[in-house]
């Protein structure tokens, strides 16, 4: 990352948040869309260096709104207590 100057790698769903995790490296997962079939939501995860958290929510959220993914969720999706 450090030699081709990259801000962040970017995965589909959270499948490398463990892998950061394990390096002590940082990672943010946003919505990136629905499964056609079920409307299930799914994400993306943006993943740095140590230190790269500033970047990552800023990536992140520049993510989020130029795509306008996210939806709330409907009523019926709720988790009650």
């Amino acid at each position: 990352m450090t030699d081709n100057r990259l801000d962040a790698l970017v995965t589909y769903s959270s499948s490398a948040s463990s892998i950061l995790a394990i390096g002590g490296f940082p990672g943010i997962v946003v919505p990136a869309g629905y499964h056609d079939t079920e409307n299930y939501p799914f994400g993306i995860c943006f993943g740095g260096l140590k230190g790269s958290e500033p970047t990552l929510i800023e990536v992140a959220y520049a993510f989020e709104k130029a795509t306008k993914i996210r939806k709330p969720p409907l009523p019926d999706q709720l988790i009650s207590s």
